[in-house]
């Protein structure tokens, strides 16, 4: 190709990129500052305040503690430009490659239809669950469409994905488990070498946790809390009430006095007015939650799995765009104030803060589309799976819906379904429907031409 001709394209493909990246960074620019959400100001004390958040990753406290500058608006761009990396990856292997409108178009149909723009928005972890979704099908099922320094890259972003957030660990954990199971049977389609790989990302993602623990806080350890959220489901689904009949009155057991009185709801519990507050709170509880999350799973094994299929098929269900992105989220403000003051300006001015975004129109719109398409891919990979000529389609719908499935159940076993979980992966299955009617039409399109189909795998 002569010279002119390169760097016509890539001229193109960079325009390409950050018109895809503007777009994912729109909702936040029309707020005027990121959008925040409950649980934003965890993620940042860690590094000001030397001590471990319960449930709060610290590798994403030190992306938002870099890009603080300049109203956190580096952390929604790096967040977007994964994601327009990781697409683009994904429509090459898809022998879509060459197509800078196309993916202009697919990233702007996913931000009006999907909940994809909200989450690259956002100070949050969530966007790093799908990332990671689409990265382990890379390496795992379309390695060979992937260039050496594409592929290490891949794994660290699985690894830091990983890191983010416990619930993507558990959910990753979950999907290599069952690529493991698929190599024992068809090794041809996972080889050993892929799944190492994809072993060897997680493995590095507990090595980031624990060495960031250690450097920020001092603590090489997990952070804590990950019985409060077993519990809140347990309490949600009156296993914790039940737990309490039967073993009270007893004096280790703080909750005794209140058994009658416990709230419905595990948010209401932990961070409404109620009796958790004067019990100490995740510190002065941890024991005890702990304890009877533990004892109940031996106690009452049928009421727990009939608790976590009722959850999971919630979770399943629950996909609505904006939870928690709200106007009273104090402590994500405090925090912001007393550690970040410069953005303190921008953040109050900005339209979330003044009560002004509300997401039920974009609801109407995201979630019908949203159940569709987890209606579709379940049949798309079936069908295309029974064919050669669409057998990648076939594994990336079938990668999507194991995905979606696997992040429902950690959900709906380690804690309550909520729209924020999923949320945070159903725009994907979004766009393997998208991806697969795209391919599908190209490749008939193309099947009458003595040219070679428009989606043929091509090596990289």
């Amino acid at each position: 190709m002569p010279l002119n001709d390169r760097l016509s394209e890539r001229l193109i493909w960079a325009l390409a990129c950050l018109t895809c990246v503007a777009i994912l960074v729109a909702p936040a620019i029309w707020n005027g500052f990121p959008l925040l959400q409950y649980d934003t100001g965890g993620y940042l004390t860690p590094w000001f305040e030397h001590k471990l958040e319960i449930n709060r990753s610290v590798p994403y406290g030190l992306l938002l503690v870099a890009g603080r500058w300049a109203d956190f608006f580096p952390v929604t761009i790096v967040q977007s430009a994964l994601t327009v990396w990781v697409l683009g990856l994904t429509l090459r292997a898809h022998g879509l490659g060459q197509r800078p409108l196309l993916l202009i178009g697919m990233v702007a149909a996913l931000s009006v239809v999907s909940t994809l723009a909200f989450l690259t928005a956002i100070l949050l972890t969530d966007i790093f669950a799908a990332l990671s979704v689409l990265a382990l099908y890379l390496l795992l099922l379309r390695d060979d469409s992937l260039r050496r320094g594409e592929r290490i890259a891949l794994i660290v972003l699985v690894a830091a994905s990983a890191a983010t957030h416990s619930g993507t660990m558990a959910m990753l954990l979950g999907l290599v488990a069952i690529a493991t199971v698929v190599w024992l049977f068809d090794s041809a389609r996972i080889p050993y070498t892929r799944l190492l790989r994809a072993m060897s990302a997680l493995l590095l993602s507990t090595l980031m946790v624990i060495a960031a623990n250690g450097v920020v806080t001092g603590k090489y350890a997990w952070a804590p809390g990950g019985y409060a959220l077993s519990f809140g489901r347990m309490l949600e689904d009156g296993i914790v009430k039940r737990y309490l009949d039967d073993h009270c009155p007893d004096r280790t057991l703080k909750l005794c006095p209140y058994k009658n009185a416990l709230p419905q709801a595990a948010d209401d519990f932990f961070w409404g007015d109620s009796m958790f507050d004067k019990l100490g709170r995740f510190d002065g509880m941890h024991d005890e939650m702990k304890r009877i999350a533990l004892d109940s799973l031996v106690a009452y094994p049928w009421q727990q799995l009939r608790s976590v299929v009722e959850e999971t098929a919630r979770q399943l269900v629950s996909v609505e765009t904006g939870a928690g992105v709200v106007n009273w989220i104090w402590n994500t403000y405090g925090v912001i104030e007393a550690h970040v003051p410069d953005a303190v300006p921008a953040m109050k001015a900005a339209h979330q803060q003044h009560g002004q975004i509300s997401f039920v129109a974009i609801n109407q719109v995201q979630v019908p589309v949203a159940w569709l398409a987890l209606l579709l891919l379940p049949a798309i990979a079936f069908v295309s799976l029974r064919q050669t000529r669409y057998a990648d389609i076939g594994e990336l719908a079938a990668s999507i819906t194991v995905a979606i499935l696997t992040n429902a159940a950690v959900f709906g076993t380690l804690a309550t379904a909520h729209s924020r979980y999923g949320a945070r992966v159903v725009w994907l299955a979004v766009f393997a429907v998208g991806l697969a009617l795209v391919c599908r039409y190209e490749r008939r399109t193309a099947a009458a031409q003595p040219a070679p189909a428009a989606c043929d795998i091509l090596p990289a």
